[in-house]
């Protein structure tokens, strides 16, 4: 009953015409998401240990696609004060551009010209975000360009460490949300992402769930070339390394496929007002239409499932480096109706 009461407080009001604060759906009741992210993460943390392979290859399928729809309509919605204009048309052609080095033949060019792509994105996003601060802007390019040269000269390293980043992400959405949650409740839903994001990972690395861990098959040393850094593969890490990344990603797909929906209508709000005709019944049956596609194309033919996956999905996963900078340095505007 919690959790039907937070969601239901801001939709009421949204009737009534007032507007909807994200804020809103945290202070109605705090029990329905610290309730429901502690099972999560002991129920996904037990799937991952005892199934790495089974819950990365089944979660992937499940919830790939769908959780890129939801994710594009969140920060859509969320953030139309940033993604619009001229700047969400840069950000589109280079993100189109990824999409373009991924879908041609693996070679040493196209995962360069991805890697300079992805770096020329965020100093697109620097010199909007820092604009007005020449000096600031002058140190942001700077960290760029050595963290690409970081990345072209190790680019095995780069793919590997973007992989998991990119399952990490999720921590800066949910504190933004949570902004507006007061006292106790905001400082335990804090600590409960911390701890799945963070701490958790740290502990299946440092080996202290080793005893129970399942054992290792095809599938997963298959999944370990993509998961575990070079020096670590063929070693017992590997292990760890695909345990972390199907306990991490499963929780990702979940914060916007259960999470965002439920307790952040007003995102979805603006969203809809923003495109009239994407309704929530079309965005849910664009998600599982398209997961249920990649599930059959799993089936015939993984290694071109995960590589179309992969295509498709850097519009959702390119698009979240802008806006965590905004989040970083607190100018990501909000909601129209969201926020102080």
């Amino acid at each position: 009953m919690a959790s039907a009461n937070v969601t239901a407080a801001p939709r009421a009001s949204a009737r009534r015409g007032a507007p909807v604060r994200p804020g809103l759906a945290g202070r109605a009741g705090r029990a329905g998401p610290l309730t429901g992210f502690a099972v999560l993460i002991a129920v996904t943390l037990a799937l991952a240990l005892r199934l790495p392979a089974g819950t990365a290859v089944v979660g992937l399928a499940a919830f790939g696609i769908l959780h890129n729809v939801l994710e594009l309509r969140y920060m859509a919605g969320r953030f139309e004060g940033l993604l619009r204009g001229p700047f969400l048309r840069l950000l589109a052609a280079l993100i189109t551009g990824i999409v373009l080095c991924r879908l041609l033949p693996v070679s040493s060019g196209t995962r360069a010209a991805e890697i300079l792509l992805a770096y020329v994105l965020l100093a697109a996003a620097c010199g909007y975000a820092l604009r007005s601060r020449p000096l600031w802007l002058a140190a942001a390019l700077l960290v760029v360009a050595g963290a690409a040269a970081a990345s072209l000269a190790f680019p095995d390293y780069h793919f590997v460490v973007l992989t998991h980043l990119h399952n990490v992400v999720p921590l800066f959405f949910l504190w933004e949300w949570s902004r507006e949650m007061e006292g106790r409740g905001r400082t335990v839903f804090r600590a409960l992402q911390c701890g799945w994001v963070l701490v958790v990972p740290a502990l299946v690395l440092g080996g202290a769930f080793d005893g129970l861990m399942g054992g290792g098959s095809h599938w997963t040393d298959r999944l370990s070339r993509s998961y575990t850094p070079p020096a670590w593969q063929h070693t017992e890490a590997g292990l760890r390394f695909v345990t972390v990344f199907a306990f991490m990603a499963l929780m990702h797909y979940l914060v916007w496929v259960w999470f965002m929906p439920r307790y952040a209508p007003d995102a979805t709000e603006a969203f809809e007002r923003r495109v009239p005709g994407m309704t929530g019944r079309w965005a849910w049956g664009l998600g599982l239409g398209g997961a249920a596609a990649l599930a059959v194309l799993f089936v015939s033919d993984y290694t071109q499932g995960t590589s179309l996956y992969a295509a498709v999905a850097s519009y959702h996963a390119y698009l979240e480096f802008p806006v965590l900078l905004m989040l970083v340095l607190g100018l990501a505007p909000r909601t129209a109706g969201g926020g102080k």
